[in-house]
């Protein structure tokens, strides 16, 4: 079939034919996926067109594949976080839906208390095992859309299923045909897709769910699972690694339209948001993710990092409060005693602090040459110094008029007494061994006495 494309303003062939390889044995992928060693990244310069989606948004897991990698939250703690995330997502719903364990009842009771609320966004939609049970949980609770296994690469179906392709895909659409039939829209989870034989069974897959959708008229969403964090974003790279390749496959073979595709990433190989991004960028509108990036092994796609990729991809942050992302942070440390390392961009204490005395000299003259963005503006988190023994006396500058608030006329130059008075106690505790970095406690006192001091000798003078 050949239609023209508004969007290229070209004649293009829509129409392709990729029927099911129901093969006897299971494609591993062997060149790229060796085992014994580091998986390979190939080639075959074939580059996909950018599609941009109008429309882009995020969605949340923090409460099912989050939650699988730590202790279970409690229902007032899941219900604190799902005000947050309403917080965060703004009056156009950037942050669009959130997915919920169903199974026990403290689960249950987090959902009927988040429904509660009433918020438009996020909506509140379910994960569950493809069972007629587990359909009738999610009618029962009164939630609209659940997402649904459906595991796609032959590690999956031949060794954890024990199926064909054939058989698999029989299986899967009898299960999300009773799903339909239940009343509930259907999220496809398209588990370990950056390992599956993409022409040879998800674009048939797709395609057959897409008929069904068409057939039913109620919509199929298709979630795009980079399970294990192998998923590339190199332009030219091979599937079924290579993200471009994907979801312009998805796209434009199997029929998909931008608005129910979804991309799910995992952050094995440090990837997660550099391949969200590339989602979006090549016709998904819709980014799934943790805040915090929380996950299974090391973690999904961080919420707070797409919130700032929506944001420069965009231009806007459509509302957004982005003050939100360190109250999230405080309250994950504080009262869920969650351990956010350090250097975290946006959320780690130490993420727009700095120990090189060079640096703290350029931040003393103008914050902007080494601070990423307003983050006192945006995250509400002041750019800081830590006072080592290379911070140099523009440090101690930066870290008083910091710490006080002190700016404009106000401000301390280095050269002020009591920054040089701060500055001699430092370098003498350096002198005398010391090898960790000074502390706010410690820094507070010297500064207070160093204060007094000057006020005592301006009176003397006076």
């Amino acid at each position: 079939m050949i239609e023209f494309s508004k969007k290229s303003n070209l004649l293009e062939r829509t129409e392709f034919e990729y029927p099911l390889q129901d093969v006897e044995k299971p494609n591993m992928f062997r060149n790229l996926f060796p085992y014994d060693e580091v998986p390979k990244i190939a080639f075959n310069h074939r580059h996909v067109p950018m599609n941009m989606p109008k429309e882009i948004w995020i969605t949340d897991t923090t409460f099912r594949d989050g939650q699988q990698s730590r202790e279970p939250f409690t229902s007032d703690q899941i219900l604190r976080i799902y005000d947050y995330l309403h917080q965060l997502s703004g009056p156009k719903g950037v942050i669009r839906q959130s997915e919920f364990f169903l199974y026990s009842k403290k689960d249950r009771d987090a959902v009927y208390k988040c429904l509660e609320r009433g918020y438009k966004f996020p909506e509140v939609t379910s994960w569950i095992r493809a069972s007629k049970k587990d359909f009738e949980l999610v009618k029962e609770v009164g939630l609209k859309e659940t997402g649904i296994l459906v595991s796609c690469s032959d590690y999956h179906i031949f060794h954890k299923l024990k199926m064909t392709r054939k058989q698999v895909v029989d299986h899967y659409l009898a299960v999300i045909k009773e799903c339909i039939e239940t009343g509930i829209k259907p999220r496809c989870h398209l588990e370990d897709l950056t390992r599956a034989d993409f022409y040879g069974f998800v674009v048939p897959f797709v395609r057959e769910l897409m008929d069904l959708m068409d057939e039913t008229g109620v919509p199929v969403k298709i979630r795009a699972c980079d399970t294990m964090g192998y998923g590339v974003s190199f332009p030219g790279s091979v599937l079924p690694r290579s993200v471009p390749g994907i979801i312009y496959g998805l796209n434009h073979h199997a029929r998909v339209p931008s608005h129910l595709i979804e991309w799910h990433g995992h952050n094995d190989f440090y990837k997660a948001v550099q391949n969200s991004s590339t989602a979006w960028l090549y016709g998904c509108s819709s980014v799934n993710g943790c805040l915090l990036g929380i996950g299974e092994r090391t973690g999904n796609t961080p919420i707070e990092a797409m919130i700032i990729e929506y944001a420069q991809l965009k231009g806007t942050l459509d509302g957004m409060d982005t003050t939100v992302i360190t109250d999230i942070a405080e309250y994950f440390e504080k009262e869920l005693g969650y351990a956010i390392p350090p250097k975290t961009p946006f959320v780690g204490k130490n993420f727009n602090v700095t120990r090189a005395g060079i640096h703290a000299d350029g931040l003393l003259k103008n914050e902007e040459i080494y601070n990423i963005f307003d983050t006192s503006k945006l995250l509400r988190r002041p750019v800081r110094v830590a006072i080592t023994n290379t911070s140099g006396i523009s440090g101690v500058a930066h870290w008083i008029n910091a710490y006080y608030n002190l700016t404009d006329k106000n401000a301390l130059d280095k050269h002020h007494p009591v920054v040089k008075k701060v500055k001699d106690w430092v370098d003498n505790e350096y002198d005398n061994g010391r090898v960790t970095a000074i502390t706010d406690d410690e820094l507070l006192r010297e500064t207070e006495a160093a204060f007094k001091a000057f006020d005592k000798s301006e009176e003397h003078i006076g």
